[in-house]
């Protein structure tokens, strides 16, 4: 049946945003890539970019750095999955935590703390009292090894959904068989997962790939988010950079479907529901012992970075140089943080954006997760993919989509009547519009996926009671649903606001005077200085830290167990 009028009209609200705010931007970026000075068609850009060595070298070690993390991250992961999933044992709740620690802290913050320890002059040579380069010439190591023990969470959500779906009664039949421990997870367990690990590998993948802010922090700049970074400022004169972004998110689109095509067939026994429920196995001895060291020495190094981080914010500038701790101790740098003209500044900037952006996205999330739970038009399919796209589009593609989309009536030329409203680039630009609808677009699935978990579990009797007793459309809204809904909608709203003040690629892209420097291009900006720079930029990387925790605390005890379902693909 085609949507009741009644939906039509909030339907094409979401559609309109998402058009505007997200598929405009991406047909910008690729569109330029086709285009010639004349305005016609030419394929001219992607060959230049294609025999372009330096363009070929970026490609590969993004494609190498994407492919170690995906490998890494899987290999750290399918342990803690399948024995968390299966097995109970002392301890394992606190351990199970530790071990989703990573969660708060973006790789980009991470690279900081990865660099005091792993530093040639770092905590780790001066613990063994050697002298190994662990960042290695290019960095490739340390990128690799710093993003999978970042991203690992996200395959673990996924793997451990996986796991906990398996039907027991096809492993005990195996059992039954004859097939040992090995094979029956060769043959049997890991092609049920398999759809789990695609899932999870997706995203470590194309985050790993097309991620712009660890690179940076760790001052490798051949890969092609960094080129793309740095041709930002080529955008009006040249179409290299959309050549790159075009370049860019067709690998990401066929890594997408190599791995569709490799992981992501569902075995025709996993679309049945478990005939069993699977009891947890109780561990004891040193089977418990042994789980439990593997969880706690996953947990420990992964929050190696966050404990090089905080040490880093509270020591004396230029103390902590070949010693595995600081020699000197200082709490200045989290005054500073709060008081130094960019780091205040930044921070005000982020609350701004980031509570305007998060109005956004809960208004526009709302009305989608409406849509498609209560009313299901015909093409829910459709828009339940364009709500969920901002998931799977790099950031740096986005947000190189805004730049170019600044660049284009009606920002920009003479008479452009938003000229003065938004801009990137030129000599006075006002990048915040821009910034608040990247932000709301890229948390957008955060809270249509949270205020849809809360409808499914409400139900519609008390909706359908108030309409009968004469309420208004309106009325029923902001009487029955928002109450309902609220948690779910409140912890929705809290992942958006922080993740929104973390937001990498679209700050350091968009915003490009120091004065509208969100927090993540503060952090860039005042790590690269001397002095008490990059004390202060570890300062606000713990303030991000522990405003990211807090806020997956908050939403974890609104959602419950329904939260891992949003960070999973």
């Amino acid at each position: 049946m085609p949507a009741p009028i009644r939906t039509r009209a909030p339907l094409a609200v979401v559609v309109a945003a998402l058009g505007l705010g997200l598929l405009y931007p991406l047909a910008l970026s690729l569109g330029g890539a086709f285009v010639d000075p004349s305005g016609g068609v030419t394929l001219a850009h992607l060959r230049a970019v294609l025999a372009d060595p330096s363009t070929l070298r970026g490609l590969g070690n993004s494609t190498l750095i994407a492919a170690l993390t995906t490998a890494l991250a899987a290999a750290i992961a399918m342990p803690l999955a399948a024995i968390g999933a299966r097995c109970s044992f002392t301890g394992k709740g606190a351990l199970s935590a530790l071990v989703l620690v990573p969660l708060v802290l973006p790789p980009f913050v991470g690279a900081i703390g990865l660099r005091h320890v792993l530093g040639r002059m770092g905590a780790l040579n001066a613990l063994l009292g050697i002298d190994v380069d662990w960042l290695g010439d290019g960095g490739i190591g340390a990128i690799v090894v710093l993003q999978a023990l970042s991203l690992y969470p996200v395959m673990y959500l996924n793997l451990s959904a996986a796991f906990a779906n398996l039907d027991p009664s096809l492993e005990d039949a195996a059992r039954c068989g004859g097939a040992g421990a090995w094979r029956r997870f060769r043959r049997v367990t890991l092609p049920m997962v398999r759809p789990g690990a695609f899932a999870g590998a997706t995203i470590v993948f194309i985050w790993a790939f097309t991620e712009l802010g660890t690179p940076l922090m760790l001052d490798f700049h051949e890969t092609t988010a960094v080129q793309v970074f740095n041709g930002i400022r080529e955008v009006e004169a040249s179409r290299r950079p959309y050549a790159l972004v075009a370049v860019m998110l067709a690998c990401s689109v066929g890594f997408y479907a190599l791995g569709k095509w490799a992981l992501g067939r569902v075995p025709p026994a996993a679309t049945a529901k478990a005939s069993v429920t699977r009891a947890e196995r109780r561990l004891t001895g040193w089977r418990a012992l042994g789980a439990g060291a593997l969880f706690a020495a996953v947990g420990g190094l992964a929050c190696l970075p966050a404990l090089g981080v905080v040490l880093a914010s509270v020591t004396v500038p230029g103390q902590w140089y070949g010693t595995v701790l600081p020699a000197a101790f200082t709490g200045d740098h989290y005054v500073n943080a709060l008081s130094h003209p960019l780091a205040a500044g930044s921070i005000r900037t982020s609350l701004g954006l980031s509570l305007a952006a998060t109005a956004l996205a809960v208004a526009v999330g709302y009305v989608a997760a409406r849509i498609l739970v209560r009313h299901r038009p015909r093409a829910a399919w459709a828009l339940d993919a364009l709500v969920m796209l901002p998931l799977a589009v790099p950031g740096i593609v986005l947000a190189f989509g805004y730049v170019a989309m600044s660049v284009r009536w009606p920002f920009w030329g003479e008479g452009a009547p938003l000229a003065a409203f938004a801009s990137v680039l030129g000599a006075d630009p006002s990048p915040f519009p821009f910034l608040v609808v990247a932000y709301a677009v890229r948390r957008l699935p955060y809270v249509a996926r949270s205020v849809a978990a809360g409808l499914e579990q409400a139900g519609e009797d008390l909706e359908d009671a108030a309409r009968v007793a004469g309420a208004s459309a309106w009325r029923v809204q902001r009487r029955v649903v928002v109450p309902l809904v609220g948690a779910h909608l409140a912890a929705g709203a809290l992942l958006a606001f922080s993740f929104s003040m973390l937001e990498v690629s679209d700050g350091l892209v968009l915003a490009q005077r120091e004065a509208q420097f969100p927090v993540t291009k503060a952090i860039y900006s005042l790590y690269e200085r001397l002095g008490d720079g990059p004390g202060i930029a570890s300062a606000m990387g713990v303030w991000a830290m522990a405003l990211l925790a807090t806020a997956l605390l908050g939403a974890g005890a609104l959602l419950g167990r329904r939260m891992g379902a949003v960070f999973r693909g």
